[in-house]
């Protein structure tokens, strides 16, 4: 990528596709001092075989709201992308799809960058001199794209990405990890593609990342939301925050415990390495069905289809071991990038699960914020998903009387009432309590319920490049 002076609407003698166009007239609207702002610009385009999916990465200045005691938002920089939404219509990158209102992936990502005090100071005293704001946040997005082109995953408010390291590379930061807002200025359009919404990428702390992920995400920006400390108004990541949200409030950190144990937590999934099979306690096999045979059919499925050349995987991205993702619905929980049609369900006498080591500590949040609730929580695999279900969970393929089942590469298993507290026990005997990972093989076994579960590493389980947490409100 290069930075540049350049509008891609100015600066090609070809009137802009419309996609584009759309985008550039929203933020003319916002920014109508800025009709050219610096660009961070793709030299090699994604579908010319280029590895970086947005075209155009544009940095306008903010000079926020309110000053002195009545800062409301910090001058900052504003970063906005241009790719995850089709730009051009002719399916050069995106495909069409059919019962969709949305633009490609349906969003684009922003993100906002409070100016330091060197930039501010640099900004009085020479306020006709162009102020080159940071590209690092342009490569940070740059990343977060290239993981839903390759992944087809894509954000939604509320959801939390672990990045674990400093967002802009250094070391100093307590700034670790994000959470995905709705841009306050921008929102959401619509374009002759369809709808466009800009999903804000904002700066969090591990504290405020945990309790996120615990809890609810719109929650934590929420907090965040209402001191120019955390963000403001308008979510401003300051990297020189050197305190939580919690830490600065103690009360909000009562008034979120009092809500998750009223409510239940939003998180219904994360990615997991896990493998499974049929436990018989009779002679008589329904079907021979395991982790090992689903897998390998699911693999053979995919690979065997036909691509076109915009859905051929590039080389897939580094990226944090854990990424947020919302779903709205039992079905959306899940996100498998090939499903047979209309598959008949397979119903198990029983079921062994083996569960990675790193994903144990969701096992108790899975069981008493979500299945205790009513809810729903899913494991997903390179290939397959685990879905644990709450007897009342509507659009479920298992039922009490059948509570394990196989749909197509979906393995469902429904948690009966009775059965909650006894795993809740269990899972905090194990001392399961969300902060470490267990360091011994565990083994969890209610034979009344024909249902074993381990926490080990799976044999046979293909590492996942990346992992997400799936968060929604439960129908």
């Amino acid at each position: 990528m290069a930075a540049s002076q350049t509008n891609p609407e100015k600066n090609s003698e070809l009137k802009p596709p419309p996609g584009l166009k759309s985008l550039i007239d929203h933020l003319i609207t916002v920014y109508p001092d800025q009709p050219n702002p610096l660009q961070v610009t793709t030299l090699l385009k994604y579908w010319l075989g280029g590895s970086d999916p947005l075209d155009y990465i544009s940095m306008y200045s903010n000079n926020g709201q309110g000053a002195g005691d009545e800062e409301r938002i910090l001058p900052h920089w504003h970063y906005v992308s241009f790719g995850l939404s089709d730009l051009h219509g002719d399916q050069r990158v995106h495909l069409k799809e059919e019962h969709t209102t949305r633009s490609g992936m349906g969003f684009e990502l922003t993100f906002r960058l409070a100016k330091t005090e060197a930039e501010l100071r640099q900004q009085r005293e020479c306020p006709d001199k162009s102020i080159r704001p940071p590209t690092w946040p342009a490569n940070l997005l740059q990343s977060i794209a290239r993981y839903c082109f390759q992944t087809g995953n894509g954000l939604c408010f509320g959801d939390n990405i672990p990045w674990r390291k400093c967002l802009d590379g250094g070391t100093n930061s307590r700034m670790q990890s994000l959470l995905v807002a709705q841009d306050p200025q921008l929102a959401s359009i619509d374009t002759p593609f369809g709808t466009v919404d800009f999903c804000q990428i904002v700066g969090v702390t591990e504290e405020e990342l945990e309790q996120a992920s615990r809890w609810n995400g719109r929650g934590v920006l929420n907090f965040l939301a209402k001191d120019v400390q955390t963000g403001g108004d308008w979510l401003v990541t300051n990297l020189q925050r050197t305190m939580s949200v919690f830490e600065l409030f103690p009360e909000t950190l009562l008034n979120l415990q009092d809500d998750l144990e009223k409510q239940g937590s939003d998180l219904a999934g994360v990615n997991a390495e896990f493998t499974f099979r049929e436990q018989k306690p009779t002679q008589m096999i329904k079907q021979e069905i395991d982790f090992q045979s689903l897998n390998e059919r699911c693999a053979s499925d995919e690979n065997n289809r036909p691509l076109t050349d915009s859905q051929v995987k590039r080389e897939e991205p580094s990226f944090p071991q854990s990424m947020s993702m919302s779903s709205s619905s039992l079905h959306k929980s899940c996100p498998l990038d090939y499903q047979p049609q209309a598959p008949d369900c397979i119903s198990l006498d029983g079921i062994e699960i083996t569960l990675a080591p790193y994903a144990a500590k969701y096992l108790l949040l899975a069981i008493k914020d979500r299945i205790r609730h009513g809810r729903h929580f899913t494991f997903k695999a390179q290939h397959l998903a685990l879905t644990l279900v709450a007897e009342t969970v509507t659009g479920a393929a298992v039922s009490v009387s059948e509570p394990f089942g196989v749909l197509g590469y979906w393995i469902q298993v429904l948690i009966p009432n009775d059965l909650v507290p006894r795993m809740m026990e269990a899972f905090c005997n194990a001392q399961l309590n969300g902060k470490t990972e267990p360091t011994k093989r565990l083994e969890f076994d209610w034979p009344d319920k024909n249902f074993k579960l381990i926490v080990d590493q799976p044999i046979c389980a293909a590492p996942l490049p990346a992992a997400m947490s799936i968060e929604a409100p439960i129908n």
